[in-house]
């Protein structure tokens, strides 16, 4: 809980901040409205004067805060952090505190919805703004589904790269999604195993060596050795029998010189098995290395070396001879295909679709494999220059002996550490002459809509609509979202975006306590989670309105699960949709997931499960608790629990914070701390009535829904458009996105609350599809 104190501290801090930050900043919302300001001065000052100025209204005002320093409705525009946060402050009714004067409930929501007005103040028609998201580096899940859809390889290390930084509640936020040298170093090292698994080669080509002196060989008898060779001084013949493992093109490195005499130079005539002779010219006289090649068979063939053209004059006395010195010989197995196409997997076959041969020429073949290859992987068409540069490390690789394939797979790691594949690049572009913010391309709308709703690439349909151009034309956008969310790949939007909306993922760090929860374990906890994420994914496809979310009479169940909550009739592991009491469940606050989520490990927690109302159904979440409260104890407070909690909210410094967060909580109370219904808790009854500061009274789990759904329901589905907006854009939301907010509202709120409209009010808004600035207020 928060005191008046230590609120005001943490508000002043922050208008320090803000008043530092708004130095350098250039203000975009324009200049003083006179309407609005003639409105702060008659309607919001006389409110502020009365209920707020005894605490704010002097020049130390409490907590350093004077609000007659926010002189003018410009200046709470300026501050708006601090007056947002007044105003959930406001609306919570943790302000005005008890003590310090009642606040009729005209006046309040008068004062709200002015503080609303001033600090929201924002011209959506003459400076709307939708926003810009910086470099978004794909989240370890987007890199796994990636790597999956381009090249269907199930990479699973990748699910253990580094855990993602989360800011507003998900893991996708540009702002927080950095790139440490640990997480770099384990790009490069995937690159290299899924290029290995995607890309099949053929296997190493063996080599051969084998180096011998010429006085070695059969027949140097007949010759005289001299300088540590072979002298020839008539014509005849050495040979060797050489074990050779395959047959190949191989070299010949011949270490010779001879004594020139004549008008020819020495010849030296190899043959292979008496046939085919290779005449090598020796014109020096100082040794010199010759190279020849020569195919051998695989076997044992006999190589020969003759001296052919000996020549004396016995006048002159000129006398041609040979020398030979060290040989050596060298072969590389031919790099053959072999596997037959059937062999080969089918990412393999997705990547290199067409070889070298018949008729197609390596350079094309490359060509045409990487340019598919790199505009996939790129999520838009690769330049040519791109192209032509991977084109060079494939030639490199065949250069050196290495095949097509072992070229494309050098690639392919290319693509995989490339900034064009790790984050969702967006190209920079200034505003237009007249002003207008500019769209971002068809193939950045398309990589969008996939990861909004796939946390992956976008797949061949949707990049086709985009380099037609025709992705935005309304139907097409359209059919387009109806389509992406009839695929099972926007499962992955529900395990994602719903499973950190409802805190999901923190179910896996729950641990009731065996002892009070014997039935709790690993495979209810999994249950659990899918029944939540079942429930959502049907609400999404069945096209139902959102708020059955929260007042839905059914839910999706397997026999073990309905058998945990009690429920007959159910039989199978698989699960399907089931009809509920809606008294005892149905939607999501009668989820066991959710209730054991914002339990305690021995008892539940009417404060965690309030809190978590507030934060993730109705947008007002509460201040943060100050360090220094202590637990809820029994030494001191006595009786049930929620006559221990009343005890300790009768303490002024605790009220304000818990008016709210307990009321939500207590009407939950008939589920236990892993979910199950109760009647009683140790022995007592449970009393599961509340009121909030509205006004709104409540007994029991099946009333607050009907309360939420009455009173609230805006709350709701701007809460979760807000969320959904979040996720969708990978940033946090601004005072100017309250436009993008109210035009989404109203076209759910026109189509019936239906699900689908929500996901294509996203997508057709204009901070979906154009680029703003940032500004920091």
């Amino acid at each position: 809980m928060v005191t008046q104190r230590s609120l005001s501290l943490s508000v002043s801090r922050l208008l320090r901040a803000f008043a530092v930050a708004c130095v350098s900043l250039p203000m975009t919302v324009g200049g003083a409205d006179p309407e609005r300001e003639q409105r702060f001065r008659s309607e919001m000052v006389p409110l502020l004067r009365t209920y707020c100025y005894d605490c704010h209204g002097s020049e130390e005002g409490e907590g350093g805060i004077t609000l007659e320093a926010h002189a003018s409705a410009d200046a709470i525009m300026r501050n708006r952090g601090i007056w947002l946060r007044a105003l959930r402050q406001l609306q919570s009714g943790a302000m005005p505190p008890p003590g310090s004067g009642e606040l009729d409930q005209s006046s309040r929501d008068r004062l709200e919805t002015l503080i609303d007005e001033m600090a929201n103040a924002v011209n959506c028609v003459q400076d709307p703004n939708p926003g810009r998201v910086v470099l978004r580096r794909l989240n370890r899940f987007e890199y796994f589904y990636t790597v999956l859809d381009l090249l269907g390889i199930r990479y699973e290390p990748a699910l253990a790269f580094p855990g993602d930084d989360t800011g507003y509640g998900f893991d996708n936020i540009g702002d927080v999604l950095n790139l440490p040298p640990l997480l770099m170093e384990k790009y490069l090292r995937a690159a290299e195993e899924i290029s290995d698994q995607a890309i099949m080669t053929p296997p190493p080509a063996r080599l051969f060596e084998a180096q011998f002196l010429p006085t070695d060989l059969d027949g140097a008898d007949r010759f005289s050795a001299r300088r540590g060779g072979l002298s020839m001084n008539t014509n005849g013949t050495i040979s060797l029998a050489l074990e050779t493992p395959f047959a190949a093109l191989y070299h010949f490195e011949i270490s010779a010189s001879g004594d020139q005499a004549g008008n020819e130079p020495c010849k030296l005539e190899i043959k292979v098995n008496g046939r085919n002779p290779t005449v090598v010219l020796v014109p020096n006289e100082d040794p010199e290395i010759h190279a020849v090649a020569i195919r051998l068979p695989r076997g044992r063939p006999t190589i020969e070396f003759s001296f052919v053209n000996d020549y004396y004059n016995k006048e002159s006395k000129a006398d041609r001879n040979l020398w030979l010195g060290h040989l050596r010989i060298a072969g590389r197995e031919r790099n053959i295909q072999a596997f037959l196409p059937s062999d080969l997997p089918p990412s393999h076959r997705r990547i290199v679709y067409i070889r070298p041969g018949d008729g197609v020429s390596q350079p094309a073949a490359r060509d045409a494999v990487l340019e598919r290859l790199m505009s996939r992987g790129y999520r838009r068409p690769a330049s040519p220059a791109e192209v032509a540069r991977l084109g060079q490390l494939v030639d490199n690789v065949m250069h050196e002996g290495g095949s097509f394939e072992e070229g494309i797979q050098l690639a392919l790691q290319t693509v995989l550490v490339s900034p064009h594949f790790l984050f969702k690049v967006e190209a920079p572009r200034e505003p237009l002459a007249d002003g207008t913010y500019p769209k971002i391309s068809d193939y950045e709308l398309a990589t969008r809509m996939a990861y909004f709703l796939w946390s992956s690439m976008p797949d061949d349909e949707l990049l086709r609509a985009a380099w037609e151009g025709k992705l935005r034309d309304p139907k097409v956008l359209t059919a387009q979202v109806a389509r992406m969310l009839k695929d099972d790949r926007a499962k992955r939007f529900v395990e994602n975006f719903a499973g950190q909306w409802l805190e999901l993922r923190n179910l896996d760090a729950a641990q009731p306590d065996p002892r009070r929860f014997p039935q709790f374990n690993d495979s209810v906890r999994r249950l659990m989670r899918l029944e939540t994420l079942n429930f959502f994914a049907g609400v999404m496809q069945s096209n139902l309105p959102v708020t059955r979310l929260l007042d839905a009479d059914f839910t999706y169940l397997n026999e073990e699960l309905a058998a945990y909550y009690g429920i007959g009739g159910v039989q199978g592991p698989e699960f399907r949709p089931i009809r509920l009491d809606p008294s005892r469940r149905g939607g999501l606050l009668g989820h066991a997931s959710i209730l054991t989520v914002t339990s305690n490990p021995t008892r539940t927690s009417p404060v965690k499960r309030g809190k978590w109302v507030l934060d993730n159904l109705l947008g007002a979440p509460p201040p943060p608790a100050p360090p220094d409260v202590p637990e809820l104890q029994r030494g001191r407070l006595v009786g049930t629990l929620r006559e221990r909690m009343e005890q300790h909210r009768a303490d002024p410094s605790c009220a304000a914070c818990h008016r709210v967060m307990d009321a939500l909580g207590f009407a939950l109370e008939n589920f236990d701390g892993i979910g199950l219904w109760r009647d009683r808790d140790e022995g007592s009854p449970i009393d599961a009535s509340g009121e909030l500061p509205d006004g709104s009274r409540f007994t029991g789990f099946g009333e607050l829904r009907q309360v939420l759904l009455a009173q609230h329901r805006n709350d709701f589905v701007r809460c979760l458009a807000e969320k959904m907006l979040t996720y969708a854009l990978g940033r946090g939301m601004e005072y100017y996105d309250k436009c993008t907010i109210d035009e989404i509202v109203a076209f759910l709120e026109e189509n019936n609350d239906r699900f689908a409209y929500l996901i294509l009010g996203i997508v057709r808004s204009d901070p979906f599809q154009r680029l703003g600035h940032r500004e920091a207020f």
